[in-house]
């Protein structure tokens, strides 16, 4: 049973890249089917994406964690700097995953922890119609900007979501 499992959050390491490529192209598959075009899920590959995700860990060594659960990764958060043209925040969530095994398990609280600080503002963009990733933004203090774009290679909507800065305590 999943809840009895337990797993672990890593900064990604040169012996993750490749399992991340693939835990990113099946949490595409999960998620998106009938959202993104099949011929978009499908052409999805797994040596490219282990090779892009090994450029981004040695040009930005602290910007993915990975979660682990029995030497697999089953999970992964990547946050920057925001790519928008006029930026919000501090800092972008670029990608958060979990495989839907994972569902509910509390990964994607941990991975989401590890790869932002509260001290800095963040936005993210999230397809419109993931209500499921949405309600798990807000419930991490995300809220809606009312800024929209359609995605880079779907004609998919996208929303940015926007969380502020935590004022410091006393």
């Amino acid at each position: 049973m999943i809840a009895q499992q337990r797993w672990r959050i890593e900064r990604l390491a040169a012996e993750y890249t490749r399992g991340l490529a693939e835990c990113h192209i099946a949490c595409w598959r999960e998620a998106y089917r009938g959202l993104v075009p099949d011929h978009v899920l499908d052409a999805f590959d797994i040596e490219r994406r282990a090779d892009q995700w090994e450029r981004n860990r040695v040009r930005y060594p602290d910007s993915t964690h990975v979660a682990i659960a029995d030497g697999t990764v089953i999970g992964f958060a990547s946050a920057g700097a925001p790519h928008d043209e006029s930026p919000v925040a501090a800092v972008e969530l670029n990608a958060l995953y979990v495989r839907s095994p994972w569902y509910g398990s509390g990964v994607a609280d941990d991975l989401i922890r590890a790869a932002l600080s509260s001290e800095e503002s963040v936005s993210l963009w999230v397809f419109d119609e993931n209500p499921r990733a949405k309600a798990f933004y807000r419930k991490h203090g995300f809220e809606l900007d009312g800024a929209r774009k359609i995605e880079e290679f779907t004609p998919a909507l996208m929303v940015r979501m926007v969380r502020a800065a935590a004022v410091p305590l006393p």
